[in-house]
């Protein structure tokens, strides 16, 4: 949770310079590319999920060489679909895609190069969030806290250097903050390396090992993440297809500022924790399903949820309270634009309850290797729901941005029904996990 939310706070402070060095169009553009971005990112980000199901299962049985093996099978799998597809397809198809979301002439100009940027050097981010989860579901939760505190620090420093401009190096602006992103993600890549190449984590590498792809391991990287993949495929895709509808308003770029900042980064004061508490939910329940005790992995969840809830509760009477002082904060003056970011910080204060739950269940069922219960709840959640209410108002009545928002609202409650049901049926309980 902590790592969260350090790591967020550069995402802050991107999104808060650009606002105020920039104007809104950056923010809509950071925000446009993110939501682009993380559409191919998290499908191969989704071996990650399957590497932590793997790892968690076998530190559960106290079988560390085979934690080490499938972590260095990931680390593989991922180089090659990141530097092999990610980074020239997205590249090429960066235009059609800011189009794709009705992006104003304004906000292309600002995300173009941002998010050119991100496909291209994505292979540090995708290394240190690899590590990261790998060694959470070992056990170790404090080391991908230092690390994400040197990277954050790293970042936050050189934003303040790229965007604004220092001496003889030229203002950036909305590409410095991409530039600042992956430069200090690609250093602290190439740090972990060593660290683990030196024996110092609970993770190693070593000479000895078999260099070659492993077809088992792979294949079961897959199988337990490939739905997470598609899951957060489709997750990204409603996400897009949002930006769409938000795009088609008569204030696009207004809206899709206001969504930018209060959906994609002031509502991240909800997710950070949530994140957090669903990546330890999924090493608790995975490790201890491992070791034969399912009635600890479903007491992990309790807990987890009641925390979340706290914490959600606390972030939503801020939202409703002081949206002016929160979004003044990003450059938000404008009076559209501000109307609109209080209009939707007002939905998201309820939002943020059910969606501290549902992602604690979520990772309950992706950390016991039900990532395929988790897959279903999101393309009804996510997807067909929002997507549908927003298409049915727009066809009857006109489509207005506080539709958009309660779509959203109504997407968040029902993921979390559902993922709580899916979890007491207990289908969890039953599945083996294996690699020969």
């Amino acid at each position: 949770m902590l790592q969260n939310v350090i790591g967020g706070l550069q995402g802050l402070v991107d999104h808060a310079m650009v606002g105020n060095f920039v104007g809104y169009a950056g923010n809509a553009a950071i925000g446009v590319s993110w939501q682009i971005f993380l559409v191919v990112h998290v499908f191969i980000g989704s071996l990650f999920t399957g590497m932590g199901v793997l790892v968690a299962r076998f530190a559960g049985r106290n079988e560390p060489e085979i934690v080490n093996k499938v972590v260095y099978q990931s680390f593989l799998t991922a180089a090659i679909l990141s530097i092999g597809i990610l980074a020239p397809v997205g590249y090429f198809l960066a235009p059609a895609l800011l189009d794709l979301v009705h992006a104003a002439p304004s906000v292309q100009a600002e995300a173009l190069p941002y998010i050119r940027t991100l496909f291209i050097f994505s292979f540090g981010m995708m290394v240190f969030f690899m590590l990261g989860g790998a060694l959470r579901s070992a056990g170790d939760a404090r080391t991908p806290l230092r690390l994400g505190i040197w990277m954050t620090v790293l970042n936050l420093i050189l934003n303040v250097i790229l965007i604004r401009g220092l001496g003889p190096i030229p203002a950036f602006g909305t590409l410095g903050a991409a530039m600042g992103t992956v430069i200090a993600a690609g250093i602290m890549a190439v740090a972990a390396a060593y660290s683990l190449f030196r024996g110092r984590w609970v993770i190693r590498m070593r000479r000895g090992m078999d260099w070659r792809p492993d077809p088992a391991i792979i294949r079961q990287l897959f199988r337990f993440g490939l739905p997470t993949g598609i899951q957060g495929v489709a997750m990204n895709i409603g996400g897009v297809v949002l930006l769409r509808f938000i795009g088609s308003l008569a204030s696009s770029a207004e809206a899709q500022a206001a969504y930018s900042v209060a959906y994609g980064q002031l509502f991240s004061l909800v997710t950070w924790t949530s994140v957090g508490l669903m990546g330890a939910t999924a090493a608790v329940a995975g490790q201890n399903l491992g070791a034969g005790k399912p009635e600890r992995s479903a007491e992990g969840v309790k807990i987890a949820s009641r925390i979340g809830i706290c914490v959600a509760v606390g972030i939503g009477l801020l939202f409703l309270l002081a949206p002016g002082l929160l979004l003044d904060a990003f450059g938000m003056d404008d009076p559209a634009v501000a109307a609109l970011g209080a209009q939707l910080l007002a939905f998201l204060s309820v939002s943020g309850v059910f969606v501290a739950v549902a992602l604690a269940y979520n990772g309950a069922l992706q950390g016991t290797g039900d990532t395929r219960g988790a897959l279903y709840i999101s393309l009804i959640s996510q997807l067909a729901l929002p997507l549908a209410i927003c298409g049915a108002i727009q066809a009857a009545v006109g489509l207005e941005p506080h539709h958009i928002w309660f779509a959203i609202l109504a997407g968040h409650v029902t993921r979390c029904g559902l993922g709580v049901l899916r979890f007491r049926q207990g289908r969890w309980r039953r599945i083996e996990v294996g690699i020969g």
